[in-house]
């Protein structure tokens, strides 16, 4: 048995050493009494790190959302907290805060993607390697240099060091600048013979006119 988090404060790799003289059925209930037991004491970890309680996902022989007195006597339990919410509300909540505000055009064109998708404001956050955090108005990068005394030191850039010292410990979290226009990028590479190459340039070069700031995320494995 196993309690992981995606991206932990803590890193518990436990397992139960059960009685090889119990029967089947008094084995599995030992694995799960001592399953619900380290449960509770990573939820007191994760609080006393978080603040909170975060959520979990269970998943019982491999089989998500099974109930924990189901496990195989050499079946696996797994509970999958989710601490990234903690680090993409903060980085929304703060970006906000830093951004200078005339007319809230560049505040309000915030956006953020996972794998290169946007995710829909108020949406749930989906499994993705990467994330990102971007504004969506041209003059953002002029902004990043110190355009507003509003924010002498840019937006991106100074929240990415926040998130990173707060968060730095559950997940990689670093200023950098990307474009949201993947799918154009990616298409350009796909064409075959001779215009395969100019077509990559054309497209690399629209990808370097577009970037923008921008927050990355990746999970620590």
């Amino acid at each position: 048995m196993s309690i992981r988090g995606r991206v932990a404060p803590i890193d518990l790799d436990v397992r139960a050493i059960l009685d090889e003289e119990l029967s089947p059925a008094a084995q599995s209930r030992q694995l799960a009494a001592y399953a619900k037991e380290q449960l509770a004491e990573a939820q007191e970890i994760n609080r006393r790190a978080l603040g909170r309680v975060p959520d979990h996902a269970t998943f019982v022989d491999g089989r998500p959302g099974g109930s924990v007195d189901a496990v195989r006597p050499d079946g696996t339990i797994v509970f999958a907290f989710e601490f990234l919410d903690d680090v993409f509300n903060f980085i929304a909540e703060e970006l906000v805060q830093a951004a200078p505000f005339l007319t809230g055009e560049y505040r309000d064109s915030f956006f953020m993607l996972a794998d290169g998708v946007l995710v829909p404001e108020g949406a749930a956050y989906p499994a993705a390697v990467e994330y990102a955090f971007l504004p969506g108005v041209p003059y953002a990068r002029k902004i990043e240099r110190g355009l507003s005394d509003q924010a002498p030191d840019g937006v991106f850039q100074v929240v990415a060091e926040l998130a990173s010292r707060r968060f730095g410990n559950l997940a990689r979290i670093r200023f950098s600048y990307r474009s949201a226009l993947l799918d154009y990028v990616a298409l350009g590479g796909r064409k075959g013979g001779r215009s395969a190459a100019p077509a990559k340039r054309a497209a690399h070069a629209i990808e370097r006119e577009t970037r923008q700031p921008a927050i990355v995320v990746t999970e620590r494995g």
